[in-house]
């Protein structure tokens, strides 16, 4: 659990990079909301994708609860179950796979996560390599290579292994079904329609930082953006039989760019938000001209990224 007291005990420069990123994540949330108002920028059916600009109706929960655990005077109780807990490994080696993948492997100093990987993948159906890689393509990490468990994208209310807006993660623990939202059922923070309340918005949001529940997150986001793809048309064999390729596709843009990003490409103006918000607004415009549009600009950059950065083969 999380209390003032685990807060506060936390190395102070880890406790520092934590507040500097939401202070900044605040900053441009309300830089943008000035510019743009309250517009999000999100295509028809999506909820909110992950390279979504900043701004689209964000609270400050996150930062108004660490600051509030900061002070002297703050109550020591928890606010949300094992949330920013760095995971034990007693809690981490739970029940093995019993389908025909293998249990994952190559995972290097991030092993302590391996038995969540695997019961993740089982539970849901995935890969368990797949899964690592989408959790190594996301997560941000330390000089060693272990995936940091605080990992904040300043840009964006994007957070945790999975760097999952504070959207989306809403939107997960509202899913009957997914483990975030027997999570959020059993803490009592839904209310009579199924919907995250008010109250509680701050303790799910502070979860993501726990590694477990990002994890499972992440499986439970992938199973839905494959089965979404899969009912849309768009199956393994438009990648080469890559259903890994595709999950990670689903989790980066949002099933709803993932569908037209693989029917065809995403509008132009679409495909020059996502960029501007992947690269920023100065290396976007040189890429774009360098391609001679957004659209091409944006496929020629994800399909480098999905290169350098996903890679299922190391996990099996």
């Amino acid at each position: 659990m999380i209390d003032r007291l685990a807060l506060q005990s936390l190395p102070p420069a880890q406790r520092a990079r934590l507040i500097y990123g939401e202070v900044q994540a605040d900053m441009s949330r309300r830089l943008w909301q000035a510019a743009l108002g309250n517009g999000d920028g999100a295509a028809d059916g999506d909820t909110v994708t992950r390279a979504q600009l900043p701004g689209a109706a964000e609270e400050r929960s996150s930062l108004d609860t660490l600051l509030a655990l900061l002070k002297p005077d703050a109550p020591a109780t928890p606010i949300a179950p094992r949330a920013i807990a760095e995971p034990r490994v007693a809690e981490a080696r739970i029940a093995q796979p019993s389908h025909d993948d293998a249990p994952v492997a190559g995972l290097g100093p991030n092993a302590r996560y391996a038995g969540v990987i695997d019961a993740a993948a089982e539970r849901t159906g995935l890969s368990p390599a797949a899964l690592a890689a989408i959790v190594d393509a996301e997560a941000g990490r330390s000089a060693d290579g272990s995936w940091q468990t605080w990992s904040r994208n300043p840009r964006s209310s994007a957070a945790g292994l999975g760097q999952f807006l504070a959207g989306t993660w809403q939107g997960m623990a509202e899913i009957p079904g997914t483990w975030l939202n027997q999570q959020a059922r059993g803490n009592g923070w839904l209310d009579a329609h199924g919907k995250v309340a008010a109250g509680a918005r701050s303790a799910l949001l502070a979860l993501r930082y726990d590694p477990a529940a990002s994890i499972n997150s992440v499986a439970d986001y992938a199973r839905r953006n494959i089965d979404g793809l899969a009912r849309a048309g768009v199956t393994d064999r438009d990648t080469g039989g890559n259903t890994a390729q595709l999950a990670y596709l689903g989790h980066h843009l949002g099933l709803g760019d993932a569908i037209r990003f693989m029917r065809g490409g995403l509008p132009e103006s679409r495909a020059r938000v996502l960029l501007n918000a992947q690269v920023g607004t100065a290396g976007s415009e040189r890429r774009i001209e360098a391609a001679g549009g957004a659209r091409a600009a944006h496929r020629s950059w994800l399909m480098g990224y999905l290169d350098r950065k996903f890679s299922p083969e190391r996990f099996g």
